[in-house]
């Protein structure tokens, strides 16, 4: 089965559904303009209730040193960067010690092509749709980009897929696309950052069943 992450969490209810639906991976959003962001006081307790061997992802945009280790120190096992140039991957992956995951926007082919340049020593490239201009937010933003694209553009290393999907469409996204990890956040929401339990439960089938 494709490995899932649900991403944006910011309950305690809602941490427990995500463990039990079996995502792979529980991100936790430290973005302020992000309607699903959480300080890293806030995190650390709802960190503390994934179970081992489920992965702790930090969803970061061009953080400072301050706030990496921070959310280190809440608890966080896995770094997800946004807008972070590869030579500072490469030094924040060293200076932690952690896996990194690079995001990426996508909307044509040669984005695609820089993404996977840029991701250099990034465990995981994970390939979202491009935000609007006018866009506040460089993801979670509800929108797909063409998966047309992967077809001739298919980046040679672990990937994964971001970016509209939901419960209609990510058994046909995997099926297309066949990605390493399929991420979820507006996706499994009944409002701007607040997740349906239901829908949750809902997606995780439709993983399985692709």
């Amino acid at each position: 089965m494709t490995s899932f992450k649900i991403c944006g969490v910011k309950t305690p209810e809602v941490v427990h559904a995500a463990v039990a639906s079996g995502a792979a991976h529980i991100g936790f959003n430290f973005f302020p303009p992000s309607p699903r962001f959480l300080s890293p006081a806030d995190a650390a307790p709802l960190i503390a209730l994934v179970p081992a061997g489920v992965g702790r992802v930090a969803v970061l945009v061009d953080p400072d040193d301050d706030l990496v280790a921070a959310v280190i120190a809440a608890g966080i096992d896995i770094l997800q960067f946004h807008n972070v140039p590869p030579g500072r991957l490469a030094a924040l992956a060293q200076r932690h010690g952690r896996p990194v995951w690079l995001a990426a926007g996508v909307k044509t082919r040669a984005d695609i092509e820089a993404a996977t340049k840029a991701a250099g020593p990034a465990d995981l490239l994970l390939l979202d749709a491009k935000a609007p201009n006018d866009a506040p937010l460089p993801g979670g933003n509800g929108l797909a980009f063409d998966w047309r694209l992967l077809a001739e553009t298919r980046p040679q290393r672990r990937f994964g897929l971001a970016g509209g999907l939901g419960i209609h469409n990510v058994a046909d996204a995997i099926r297309q696309v066949a990605p390493a990890l399929v991420d979820v956040a507006s996706g499994v929401e009944e409002g701007a950052g607040v997740k349906s339990v239901e829908k949750i439960m809902a997606f995780a089938s439709a993983v399985r069943d692709a």
